[in-house]
């Protein structure tokens, strides 16, 4: 089967990573799948006279607003993943909520990170409830195992410092206002540093040598880089926000905190306290272990393909 799969792509993100991972779940079955970067579709019609050209069986989407909208009625069968920001804050604008409930309708099937994502989904399009798949995303890291983090620090200005904590924050430019406002105000501030994208190997084997992670989003559908973090043994602090507490147990499997207050307080327990350091990073692994398998997950999407898709072609 050729398969469309349409996601926002920019390049060391956790939507990218994802997509790619789920490509590799389906050609796996013997499927051709053409991954496409929807942030880069200009309308409908481009999408249209690509499934016309290359003769498309079926559709994939991640992200019901943003990538979905473009399957529809172009005559395939399509499945759509929910992505996070669509239902944690697209649902807010009427326009995008009509047109994601318009896609939900047509959509042979679709996938919920977490049991949370499906219950708010059903709540705000009740008749789409069956169409509903919870599958949580799957790890399997593989950090870089010759990444030189000594070399990577001395080619920073850290090698002229001696900070006896600092935070790195590491990611591709997705809003270039907002970093440059980021940038400004981390000029003058000691032990915070602002790191371009690297290879998605590379990040892991910087988490895999750190402290903590930490989490501060407002809106999270499901963060690869709490679970990465988890599967590497590293503690993780995250913000209470509802995709966080999905796959977190405050000081079972992580620490949420609220505030400032309350992490800069967590934080100072977590390096005080080394048995729960040990605690918080046992139970987070085999948190992983039991419910974010990469097996599981390839054997989810290649099912509901071969199975939702294939319905009455």
């Amino acid at each position: 089967m050729r398969i469309l799969f349409l996601a926002c792509l920019r390049a060391n993100t956790g939507n990218s990573t994802t997509a790619q991972r789920i490509r590799s779940h389906l050609e796996a079955a013997g499927h051709e799948c053409e991954l496409r970067d929807a942030s880069a579709v200009q309308s409908p019609v481009e999408v249209a006279n690509l499934i016309s050209e290359r003769k498309f069986d079926a559709g994939l989407a991640i992200h019901v607003f943003k990538a979905g909208r473009f399957l529809l009625d172009n005559g395939i069968p399509f499945g759509v993943i929910f992505g996070g920001t669509d239902i944690n804050e697209d649902v807010k604008n009427e326009e995008k909520f009509w047109v994601m409930g318009t896609v939900l309708e047509e959509a042979r099937f679709a996938v919920a990170f977490t049991c949370k994502m499906k219950d708010a989904a059903a709540k705000y399009w009740p008749q789409a409830i069956s169409k509903i798949h919870i599958q949580p995303q799957g790890i399997l890291t593989t950090p870089n195992v010759s990444f030189d983090i000594d070399t990577f620090l001395q080619n920073s200005e850290w090698h002229e410092r001696d900070p006896s904590i600092c935070l790195v924050i590491i990611g591709p430019t997705v809003d270039p206002v907002f970093t440059s406002e980021v940038r400004s105000k981390l000029h003058n501030i000691d032990g915070v540093y602002l790191v371009e994208e690297i290879p998605l190997a590379d990040v892991q084997a910087l988490i895999k040598r750190s402290f903590a992670v930490v989490n501060s989003s407002l809106s999270e559908g499901m963060s690869a880089a709490i679970l990465e973090a988890m599967d590497l043994e590293v503690p993780v602090l995250a913000r209470d926000i509802p995709g966080n507490a999905a796959i977190m147990n405050h000081e079972d499997t992580g620490l949420i905190f609220s505030n400032p207050t309350e992490f800069v307080k967590l934080a100072k327990r977590l390096m005080s306290e080394p048995d729960l350091k040990r605690k918080i990073t046992n139970n987070a692994k085999n948190y992983i272990r039991s419910h974010h398998s990469w097996e599981l997950e390839r054997e989810t999407y290649q099912n509901l393909v071969q199975i939702c898709l294939t319905d009455g072609l």
